[in-house]
């Protein structure tokens, strides 16, 4: 390099620092900042912060200039949320009980440049809401606070004494769980609600983590009585791993909403903020470009936190969104489902109405009511039985929903692709799904503590690029890692073609049954009819440089997979628990092409783990 390329370089470099600092300058003298308690929203009220909040959100809106970088500043302290006063609205989330109108705490509905800085604020609600909406934001930042609810819907009591033999257990209710008992039924309470626990996850007293072997569990809610406040005899619950201590998080599978709901947003961030309960999953967003999470928790409130749970569903999860999705440096801990889940989602084709046009339509429950693409927008048709792929991709014309009235929700599409779809693309022919390849993101995971879990930890399903590096995953109750991609079921896309998994450690991941959980590490694409199936719907995984830690076999599970690295792995294995699972190999392939296992190591000797069988 001559001294006359060094010195341009510097200069280069010397300009756009000073750009930047200009740049950042500018950015300051413009920006603006909102005090709530000059509105009239104050901390530590105890008094109804919904109405409040929303009447100063709509004036700081018109005061606002296009132009403007605002920043809305609570002043420290708690915010109560209750459901008088609050905003009603029809949203359709992905994932979630699709019941309205749903009830806002908060709103924030075509803001731009904006950041919300709590400032380390408690936001507490009551009753049953969904804190905070965030509807077609652009740029925008929620920073410093937390969400909670008074009254969680999640009922925890203790085991007292197990009649193993009698088969009843006498619980108590913790202090701050409210409850009736009805016709010899257990009715959890709370502000305009009530419900009877039909399922539980339990819990060691001491470690917070989820006992092991058990699972989902079946809970003594009918059958009842009271022997004094708080503590009741359910005359016919029996399960023997409930011993004395036991912790049991009584629950429903009810998820209206989640803690967060981001919609059609763009540059969506946040930033120390935590979620430390809701009915639903703790972050939901969908058909949204470009979302960070910094320092993002699902946790309880510490270690002298006497809860031991958090969100009734995923700690955070992303349906159909695009642009880099990222997840650094945060918390997921105590959650009844997954900390990350990120899909598509596929539509059945029912109909070809034309060479170039088709009806179809949103298959699952909880997944319908909102777009599913546009025009200009790239798709990919897949059999659903063999989830096999066609090499024939198309864009999208137009997109129409078909309902007889606007306020139906929208559960079919019409919709007319720019190439001839051909012979074989024909739902008279196969069970095909559709997906959108335009709304599927990049995924960068790393830096993140996942533990003390149900279900399993991470799940990505995203042909771009995802990386997950240097996480800690302790003691997820059932897989840690799952890639997995259902055009049968869930109908969650789809195939995973560039993932690198580096630098992570697992601690006793897998210690209960769940779907899609046969290894600490599955690859489990759900596929009615591998037999015949003619190609691979995962492609290009790198799992190296990894230690495990593990009371039982399987490390490595993957199925239909073209080229898959696992290299420089390190397995230690203890007896904090004896094994248990049907899976008794380390690394399990079934329909796998081009995989190298190298160079790993089991407590400290150089060996192939693979079942060659």
């Amino acid at each position: 390099m001559t001294f006359k390329t060094t010195m341009l370089k510097k200069i280069s470099l010397l300009i756009l620092l000073v750009f930047g600092l200009t740049s950042t300058i500018q950015a300051q003298k413009k920006t603006k900042v909102f005090k709530l308690e000059s509105y009239g929203v104050l901390p530590d009220q105890r008094e109804n912060s919904a109405p409040l909040l929303e009447a100063a959100l709509k004036k700081i809106k018109s005061e606002m200039v296009t132009a403007d970088s605002v920043v809305i500043q609570f002043k420290k302290g708690r915010y109560d949320f209750h459901t008088d006063g609050a905003v009603r609205r029809e949203y359709y989330i992905s994932n979630h009980d699709q019941d309205n109108p749903k009830i806002v705490g908060i709103e924030l509905e075509g803001f731009k440049n904006i950041t919300i800085d709590g400032n380390g604020s408690d936001l507490i609600f009551h009753g049953r809401m969904l804190p905070l909406a965030l509807i077609e934001n652009n740029n925008v930042k929620i920073k410093n606070l937390s969400i909670d609810f008074e009254k969680p819907h999640i009922a925890q009591v203790k085991v007292v004494k197990n009649d193993t033999i009698a088969g009843s257990i006498i619980f108590e209710t913790a202090p701050w769980v409210t409850y009736t008992i009805k016709d010899s039924i257990f009715y959890n309470a709370g502000e305009g609600w009530e419900m009877q626990p039909i399922a539980g996850i339990a819990f060691e007293e001491q470690t917070k983590r989820i006992v092991y072997n058990s699972g989902d569990i079946a809970v003594g809610t009918t059958g009842v009585s009271e022997l004094s406040p708080g503590l009741i005899k359910a005359h016919h619950w029996k399960n023997s791993k409930l011993i004395p201590g036991t912790v049991v998080a009584m629950r429903s599978y009810h998820r209206p909403t989640p803690g967060i709901f981001i919609h059609k947003g763009e540059n969506i961030n946040f930033e120390n903020v935590k979620v430390h309960y809701a009915e639903g999953m703790g972050l939901l967003a969908q058909l949204t470009e470009n979302i960070s999470l910094d320092g993002f928790e699902v946790a309880l409130r510490g270690k002298d936190d006497p809860r031991y749970f958090t969100t009734q569903a995923d700690a955070t999860h992303f349906s159909s969104c695009k642009g880099v999705i990222t997840s650094t440096d945060g918390l997921y801990e105590g959650m009844m489902d997954d900390a990350i889940n990120i899909h598509g989602t596929y539509l059945k084709l029912l109909k070809k109405v034309d060479a170039h046009t088709v009806i179809a339509k949103y298959m699952h429950h909880q997944a319908y009511g909102f777009d599913w693409g546009y025009a200009g927008d790239s798709v990919q048709f897949i059999k659903s039985k063999t989830m096999d792929l066609w090499d024939h991709k198309n864009t999208i014309v137009s997109i129409t929903p078909v309902r007889t009235t606007k306020n139906e929700p929208i559960k079919e599409f019409r919709i007319e692709f720019a190439e001839d779809l051909g012979n074989e693309i024909d739902p008279a022919n196969f069970d095909i799904g559709i997906e959108n390849l335009t709304w599927t993101p990049s995924v960068i995971f790393t830096g993140n503590t996942i533990r003390n879990n149900r279900a399993r930890g991470a799940l990505f399903s995203t042909p771009k690029p995802t990386l997950i590096a240097n996480n800690l995953f302790d003691h997820t109750s059932g897989c840690a890692i799952l890639l997995c991609g259902d055009s049968n079921g869930w109908y969650e896309t789809g195939a995973s073609t560039d993932v690198t998994i580096r630098d992570n450690k697992f601690v006793n991941a897998l210690t209960s049954m769940y779907q899609f959980t046969s290894a600490i590490i599955s690859i489990y694409p759900e596929i009615p009819d591998l037999g015949n199936q003619t190609s691979y719907f995962h492609s290009g995984i790198r799992i190296e440089n990894n230690e495990f830690e593990t009371f039982d076999h399987p490390i490595l599970y993957a199925k239909s997979v073209n080229g898959l690295i696992f290299k420089n792995n390190t397995v230690i294995t203890n007896q904090e628990y004896p094994p248990f699972h049907s899976n008794t190999n380390a690394i399990l392939f079934e329909r796998v092409l081009n995989a190298e296992v190298t160079d790993n190591t089991l407590n400290g000797k150089t060996i192939d783990l693979l079942n060659r069988e």
